[in-house]
């Protein structure tokens, strides 16, 4: 799969693709990484890329002859290599918040240009005309789609064939079955503390694989109805809870 990211600031990107697991998918060409300075494609000697906002006010706006600019060297090198139209996505508040089941879906497909703002935001006519679809972290304001950028870069990439030492792995992340995921424990069996022993459940030592599923399930839903109802209420609505997960969620409330 390819990303074309178009940033202000493409040196953020370089450490990202040398480090962790995620370095197996750019080494292995599994995601295609290309980084576009939006400022060679700017007008002026000065390479300026925003201009005060129509109507007044703080901060600075995006402009949009360079972005079209990029866009279309995007798509001219798109085309050179064989690869279609891929689409257009913009890190803004504005827009929906990224979940697992959009990460796994953009895994599945070839790609797409991320488009990172800075400033007060992006002139409104280029979203208009070019923007398939606006992305947000959550209810915050960063300095810029940088980080937004490298965070589903990062997300996509591991889902790769490949990139993870066990395939699986990613199957029992949080968010992956619409839940949060359940506790993991190692060596030793027994952690001395200075408060008392610490044991790993007996359950998970018994190896009995049918209750340790049981038990990691449990855990699942309990730490969810904590701490994230609405994710419940999803799985509900989605049919993804069983008879048997109902009965152990009605047992907490006992």
């Amino acid at each position: 799969m390819r990303f074309d990211v178009i940033t202000l600031f493409p040196e953020l990107f370089a450490p990202f693709q040398s480090v962790g697991v995620t370095r197996r998918a750019f080494e292995s060409k599994a995601v295609d990484l290309h980084l576009w300075q939006l400022r060679d494609f700017a007008d002026d000697t000065y390479r300026r890329v925003d201009d005060r906002a129509y109507g007044g006010g703080p901060g600075m706006v995006m402009l949009v002859e360079p972005l079209v600019k990029a866009l279309a060297a995007i798509r001219s090198d798109q085309a050179a290599a064989g690869g279609e139209r891929l689409p257009v996505i913009l890190f803004s508040p504005v827009g929906r918040p990224l979940t697992q089941t959009r990460v796994q879906a953009l895994a599945a497909s070839p790609g797409a240009v991320l488009l990172c703002g800075r400033y007060e935001g992006i002139d409104q006519r280029f979203v208009d005309a070019h923007v398939d679809e606006e992305i947000s972290l959550g209810d915050y304001v960063l300095s810029g789609g940088e980080l937004p950028a490298l965070t589903l870069i990062d997300a996509v990439a591991r889902l790769q064939p490949g990139v993870l030492n066990d395939a699986a792995s990613h199957q029992q992340d949080s968010f992956s079955d619409g839940l949060l995921d359940c506790p993991h424990y190692s060596r030793p069996e027994v952690l001395a503390l200075p408060e008392g022993d610490v044991a790993v459940p007996p359950v998970l030592l018994s190896g009995h694989h049918a209750h340790i599923a049981r038990w990691r399930r449990e855990q699942q839903l309990a730490i969810t109805a904590r701490r994230r109802p609405d994710l419940i209420d999803m799985a509900r609505l989605q049919g993804a809870l069983s008879k048997e997960d109902e009965r152990f969620l009605k047992s907490l409330l006992l």
